[in-house]
Formats: structure tokens, C-alpha cells, sequence
């Protein structure tokens, strides 16, 4: 079946809203979980730039 041979769709909304999921209890706020994010991005990036011990 070529493209030209499927239907044609109005465009438009489906009807269909996004509700985001409530959070669970205890669980950490978005803000709180993008700063971690970050900091674990630079202790990564320090961790790969310096020598390795022992060797």
C-alpha cells in the first residue's frame, strides 16, 4: 500500500489532553532532580579528567 492510497486525515486535535502524573509521595521535586542531575554531570566529568590512583 503506496502513501497515496491511505486516507486522508483532517488536522486538528484529537480530543486527547495530556494530564502529567501526580507525583508520589516522598519523591523529589522536579527542580531537586534536575539540579542532582547536573551536579552528578560535573563529579562525572572531574572523575574523568583526573589520573588514576594507584597506577
Amino acid at each position: 500500500m503506496t502513501a497515496s492510497e491511505l486516507p486522508r486525515r483532517a488536522p486538528g486535535a484529537s480530543g486527547r489532553t495530556y494530564t502529567p502524573m501526580e507525583p508520589q509521595p516522598g519523591a523529589p521535586i522536579r527542580d531537586l532532580r534536575l539540579r542532582a542531575a547536573d551536579s552528578w554531570e560535573k563529579f562525572m566529568r572531574r572523575a574523568e579528567s583526573r589520573p588514576e590512583a594507584g597506577t
